[in-house]
């Protein structure tokens, strides 16, 4: 069973970068589609972007152009690099397969807090 662990969330303020980095152990991630998704307080669990086995990959659309995603099978990890950090974008970060189902289970995610 494959385990994923979320890190590299932090405090940054309006503007700034961070790399998020999701770590699977027990399986290889390039065989499936991944996901990094997203809660921020009082709202729902969204995709914020994914990467299929091809490399292909998508966006919401709140963060084209500013977001990132890229999977390393070599450290078999697939990480969110994020550019122009906005205050809208702060939430627990969340990785797992893509699409994820309703039963899916999730980690402890990471935080991403954007503030000034």
């Amino acid at each position: 069973q494959v385990r994923l662990v979320e890190s590299g969330g932090g405090f940054v303020q309006p503007g700034g970068s961070l790399r998020l980095s999701c770590t699977a152990s027990g399986g290889p991630l390039r065989f499936a589609a991944m996901g990094w998704y997203r809660q921020a307080p009082g709202k729902q669990r969204e995709m914020v972007a994914a990467i299929t086995t091809q490399e292909h990959t998508m966006y919401a659309d709140s963060v084209k152009g500013r977001f990132t995603i890229a999977s390393d099978s070599a450290k078999n990890t697939v990480d969110l690099q994020m550019n122009s950090l906005k205050p809208e974008d702060t939430a627990v970060y969340y990785c797992n397969l893509w699409p994820a189902g309703a039963g899916a289970s999730w980690g402890q995610g990471t935080q991403v807090t954007v503030s000034s």
